[in-house]
Parts: C-alpha cells; sequence; structure tokens
C-alpha cells in the first residue's frame, strides 16, 4: 500500500557552491541569474523528478527570458530535449509516458533494447529536430564518449575486458579513463560554444537536424545494456556511447557568470560513472562554486511507494509485474509536483539561505 507523505516533511535538499550561496545570500535567487543547467545521467530516475523540471522551465525561467546553455548527459540530455521540443509541461509529461510504457525482459538482447530505445526517442522528438537545434531560449549540448580500442567492440568479451580495465585503472586516478574513451561535447555551432580544458581528450561536434537523434542515442547507450552507435552523419568513424561514463553527474568548469541551476537525483556529484563504487571521489569544489543543486530529500524519498525514485532494475526486478511498475512509476512522478511547488515558494519566499547547506 502506498504510503502517505508527511504534511510538513521538506521535499527539497538545497546545497549551494561557496559562490552561489554569497551571491543567493546577498541577492537572492532569481531567474535572471541562472545561465546553466545541468542534466545528470540516471536512467529513470529522471521521471522522478519531473514536477521539479516543471517548475523551473515552465514556471521560474519565464520570468526572465534569455539564452541559456543546458548539458545534459544520458537521460539528462533526453530531459532537456524534450522540454525544448514540446515545452516543460507538455514535454516532460510525453517523456515520461513513452518511458514508464516500455517493456523489456531479461531475454533481450543488446540489439533489441536499443532498437526499443531509440523508437522512443523518435516518438519523443521525430519533427522537431530543428527546434532542438535553433531554440530562441535554450542552447543544448549533449554529452557522450567516443570509444578507443577494443571498447569499441559490441562483442561481449571485448566489452567486459574493457569495463575490468576502465574499472581498475579508474580506481588509481579518474584520467586513466581516457585510455578507453573520449570525451564528446555536440551543440549547435552557433552561439557561445562550451568548452571544456581538464585531463580528457575533448571532440567537439556540431548538432544538425540529421544527427541530433543518433546524438542523443549515443548519449544514453550504456555498454552490455545497449549497442554503440555508428556511422554518426558528420562525425569520425567509430562507436560512441553513454555520456555518463566520464560525466556522470557531470563535474565540469562550467564558467558560469550567475548561478548554475542543477535539478538533480541525489544530494551529491558523483563525477564519473565508474566513481559510484569510489565513495570518497566527489566533485571539484571549485567545478561547483557557482553551483545550487536541488534534490529529493530523504524524508520524501523514504516515503514514495517504492522508498526511492524510478529505477532501470524495476523492469526485471523479482516480484513487481509491468502493470505494478507503472502504476508506482506514475505515483513517483505524481509526487515529484511537491518539489516543483516547494522550489517555487522558496523563490516567492526568498527563503533559500534559511535552506542551504554546502555543497
Amino acid at each position: 500500500m502506498t504510503q502517505i507523505l508527511k504534511k510538513h516533511a521538506p521535499s527539497l535538499n538545497i546545497r549551494a557552491g561557496h559562490l552561489a550561496k554569497q551571491l543567493i545570500q546577498k541577492e537572492g535567487l532569481n531567474a535572471a541569474q541562472v545561465d546553466i543547467v545541468p542534466g545528470a545521467a540516471g536512467g529513470p530516475k529522471g521521471l522522478g523528478i519531473q514536477g521539479l523540471d516543471q517548475a523551473i522551465f515552465g514556471d521560474f525561467f519565464i520570468q526572465a527570458h534569455q539564452r541559456r546553455m543546458l548539458i545534459g548527459s544520458s537521460i539528462g540530455s533526453w530531459r532537456f530535449a524534450s522540454i525544448l521540443a514540446w515545452g516543460a509541461k507538455e514535454g516532460t509529461e510525453k517523456l515520461a509516458q513513452l518511458y514508464t510504457h516500455l517493456h523489456f525482459h531479461k531475454k533481450m538482447t543488446r540489439h533489441d533494447v536499443g532498437n526499443i530505445c531509440r523508437d522512443m526517442l523518435t516518438d519523443l522528438i521525430q519533427g522537431k529536430e530543428q527546434q532542438l537545434i535553433a531554440h530562441p531560449d535554450y542552447h543544448l549540448t549533449i554529452l557522450s564518449i567516443k570509444a578507443n580500442h577494443i571498447f569499441q567492440s559490441d562483442k561481449t568479451l571485448p566489452l567486459l575486458t574493457s569495463v575490468m580495465g576502465i574499472v581498475g585503472s579508474n580506481a588509481i586516478a579518474r584520467k586513466h579513463n581516457r585510455l578507453f574513451m573520449q570525451r564528446v561535447i555536440s551543440q549547435p555551432h552557433t552561439h557561445q560554444q562550451f568548452r571544456v580544458d581538464d585531463e580528457f581528450t575533448t571532440l567537439y561536434q556540431s548538432l544538425t537536424e540529421q544527427n541530433i537523434i543518433p546524438w542523443l542515442m549515443a548519449s544514453a547507450s550504456i555498454p552490455l545494456v545497449m549497442p554503440a552507435v555508428q556511422d554518426i552523419p558528420d562525425a569520425p568513424q567509430g562507436s560512441y556511447r553513454d555520456g555518463g561514463l566520464i560525466d556522470y553527474h557531470i563535474d565540469l568548469p562550467f564558467k558560469s557568470k550567475g548561478i548554475v541551476l542543477y535539478p538533480h537525483f541525489t544530494d551529491h556529484i558523483t563525477p564519473g560513472w565508474f566513481d559510484k563504487i569510489l565513495k570518497k571521489r566527489r566533485a571539484n569544489p571549485e567545478n561547483q562554486a557557482r553551483t545550487l543543486l536541488l534534490s529529493p530529500s530523504q524524508e520524501y524519498l523514504q516515503n514514495l511507494p517504492l522508498g526511492r525514485l524510478p529505477d532501470r532494475k524495476d523492469f526485471t526486478l523479482k516480484g513487481l509485474d509491468q502493470n505494478q511498475r507503472i502504476k508506482l512509476w506514475n505515483q513517483c512522478v505524481s509526487e515529484s509536483h511537491r518539489m516543483g511547488d516547494e522550489f517555487l515558494e522558496m523563490v516567492e519566499k526568498q527563503n533559500f539561505s534559511a535552506h542551504m547547506q554546502d555543497l
């Protein structure tokens, strides 16, 4: 039975980098300050913050129309694409509807899974490609990776060997991931470009109507779950995979002049996907100095039907059939509007300082 959320339990955690904290304490938070929005990898967890996305994009940002950079990895890029294609409310609802009603089982091949996800992405944005590229208010930036050496193969043995190599080398230092992959940043060629100067080799590609679906697909193509994306128009030949492998929660030097507003699934930032097993590896504080991180509170999560946000493992979780999963996910999505309402109330009252913790 679904548990009832406590009426007075806060639904949001608010964490801020030191410069964001200073600015908000001095001026409060207003939409004109926000110039960058990151979107993390995390599969269906992205559906669990739908209400927060709708409040930010549908209510908050319209208070100050200006061009903002959206930097998304995997589901983060799909969330942003759906909003740019259809608007905050219709776009997020369309994404949730399509994703929630997917059906996977353990006997599916990687190509089966890839085809299902590609069909979903096509349903989500086909016919809206030009709007994503030339949106008047948003600069869509998609993160993926280009695989090196045997990590290019979709055969199980080379893939497993690559993954074991990445795990081992990453444990020594994050920079060693570059032996196996390069970051790819795909964005419209017009307007201000997002550039990164760090320990990884970064390739830059221009988004076009012909390649935006392949780039979005590549950004979410999880190794051993989906095949790599090949033959992307106007891109070097090679195998392209999930952007979360390097940029899981997007710990990058954003170069914001105001606030990086980050609606997230959790209250911390894990740099790369393989850093999940390294509990001490956290974001660079200087990268996140202007970040205001909004995430579900523990009280909120504990009272959701599953005690957490939706997860990929729910598709094959023992004892949870398709109809039950859809019902529980829909309940999680519905509850997420509490987070959006709470955020907008805080904007109105300008009481962020009373709730902010250090990031």
